[in-house]
């Protein structure tokens, strides 16, 4: 039996159609995330499962989604930090509690409408992730944090195919008019995220440049992140960036593009998706936000758990928060959250 995570939108019902049409027992699992799930969600999606002739159960995980996800957004950004819920929500909510619901309704495993790939190597007995087939599309990054566990109950039915090709099929099905539109946002923000930071969590400080000028003041350090150039309000003759931010002091630090250049950071835990595939040094090509182009670097452990990324090139707009992804070709081998080493801002 396998559980098909729907959202209502394209990927998931064709991933579930996929799947109907080989011939697998399976059945759609909503999951309601945030109490203002609409419930003309719920109603579209039970029209896309009648329509593919499936029974539909729904989860209600709102309150672990507040504790796991929603807090640990609200906190990164406390911290000055750039979050990725999405990263954060596919370990420990899509593939850890609510694929432990499916299972109590009696799956082995849960497939959902990612675009990545999972192959099981015989030779180090390790379920292994890979990239999608479509380039524009594959979201292997969001992925890299799952465990061995997760990786042998995880199916994606899209791995091998291109977004234009699955929205053609889901044409041809009559179920497009069905789906909902997809969205770039994040899944629990609808509208004006800004009703979930409160001026009293997130006061307006002071921006300063590089040198200690003060230049403006900021709206709230939730507002801005690393490499960021629209929406400053300063004039300075020249375009300058958001280059890091003060948590501490609630300072907003700006400054020229040069000071956007990094070659090193810290990753704390990071996550080796197989056990084989630790050295001490590991040659790969890291990702440092999703539609970031990956580049050479080598990965240097100085624990189990901790890592220092040195980049061969200094990369721009490295951002603390988010997640460094490591791949050799289409392989993903783990990855982590972006420490920053040293921060020439910060020294008083």
């Amino acid at each position: 039996m396998i559980a098909v995570a729907m959202s209502g939108g394209v990927d998931s019902t064709f991933a579930a159609h996929l799947l109907k049409k080989q011939g697998k027992n399976i059945f759609g699992l909503f999951a309601l995330f945030s109490p203002k799930d609409p419930e003309k969600e719920i109603v579209r999606v039970k029209r896309l499962t009648d329509a593919l002739k499936i029974d539909l159960k729904i989860v209600d995980l709102t309150g672990p989604f507040k504790e796991k996800i929603i807090s640990y957004f609200l906190k990164s950004y406390r911290q000055g930090l750039t979050p990725n819920p999405c990263v954060v929500c596919n370990r420990k909510i899509k593939f850890g509690l609510l694929l432990e619901e499916a299972q109590k309704l009696g799956a082995q495993k849960i497939a959902t409408g990612h675009y990545a790939r999972v192959i099981f190597n015989e030779e180090n007995q390790c379920f292994e992730l890979f990239k999608g087939k479509d380039p524009g599309k594959e979201q292997s990054y969001f992925l890299a944090l799952l465990n061995q566990k997760q990786l042998s109950r995880a199916l994606f039915p899209l791995g091998e195919w291109k977004k234009e090709d699955v929205i053609k099929e889901i044409v041809k099905l009559g179920l497009f008019n069905l789906t909902s539109p997809e969205s770039q946002e994040v899944c629990f923000i609808r509208g004006d995220y800004r009703e979930l930071f409160s001026e009293e969590d997130f006061p307006p400080g002071e921006m300063i440049t590089v040198d200690g000028r003060v230049v403006g003041k900021h709206q709230g350090i939730y507002a801005y992140t690393i490499g960021q150039r629209r929406g400053l309000g300063v004039r300075l003759g020249r375009p300058y960036y958001v280059v890091a931010i003060n948590a501490q002091k609630n300072q907003v630090i700006i400054g020229p593009k040069k000071y956007l250049r990094c070659e090193r950071f810290l990753v704390k835990n990071f996550h080796l998706i197989c056990d084989a595939y630790r050295q001490e040094e590991i040659k790969a090509n890291v990702r440092i936000r999703y539609r970031h182009k990956e580049a050479p670097a080598t990965i240097k452990f100085f624990s189990e758990k901790d890592a220092e990324v040195v980049f061969e090139k200094p990369q721009q707009a490295v951002t603390p928060g988010q997640f460094a992804v490591a791949y050799q070709e289409d392989k993903v081998l783990g990855g982590g959250e972006i420490h920053l080493k040293e921060n020439f801002i910060f020294a008083d």
